[in-house]
């Protein structure tokens, strides 16, 4: 018998906060019609994914999740926002559309969960351990570098487009008369 089983009750309420605030992040990003809240929903999704990061046992990729999304991302982002000028009236889309489109959208989550349920659920998962690094910093510098080296450059390539799209939309609101 464990010594403290209220210990494993908190760990699962913790993890159950932060996998909420991920979410919560993630609706408010996906679902405000403000650019500036969408952005605060996306660091909020962040800060969430940086405590799952923890809970995967990898402070270092929890670290940097915060540094590189939420410090260079986001905050480039809120830049561009607040160097542009808004002078056109806000777009107002016909109710019929949005619920078209919210509708279809809603059908294809549905789809795409049930089909990831099923396969969690049914799919040949490995029984043998899977050999994991310990985490420290030469171990995971070693792995993007040479197992990895291919999704470490996408990230930058994801980076330098949310870099390059926050300043086209600063320089465009600038240019406008």
């Amino acid at each position: 018998m464990k010594p403290f089983p209220f210990a494993d009750y908190l760990v699962v309420v913790i993890f159950a906060f932060v996998v909420g605030i991920t979410v919560v992040g993630a609706l408010i990003a996906a679902l405000s019609t403000r650019l500036i809240r969408g952005v605060c929903g996306l660091m909020i999704c962040c800060v969430g994914l940086a405590g799952l990061y923890y809970f995967l046992h990898s402070p270092f990729l929890a670290l940097m999740e915060i540094l590189v999304y939420v410090g260079a991302v986001c905050v480039t982002i809120v830049f561009g926002v607040m160097l542009s000028e808004t002078d056109e009236p806000p777009h107002q889309e016909k109710r019929s559309h949005a619920i078209l489109w919210g509708g279809s959208a809603l059908l294809l989550c549905l789809a795409l969960w049930l089909a990831l349920s099923r396969l969690g659920l049914a799919g040949p998962w490995p029984t043998t351990p899977i050999r994991v690094n310990d985490g420290s910093v030469p171990a995971i510098g070693a792995a993007l570098l040479t197992t990895y080296s291919l999704p470490f450059e996408l990230i930058s390539v994801v980076l330098l487009v949310a870099i390059l799209g926050a300043l086209v939309v600063a320089r465009s609101g600038r240019t406008k008369e």
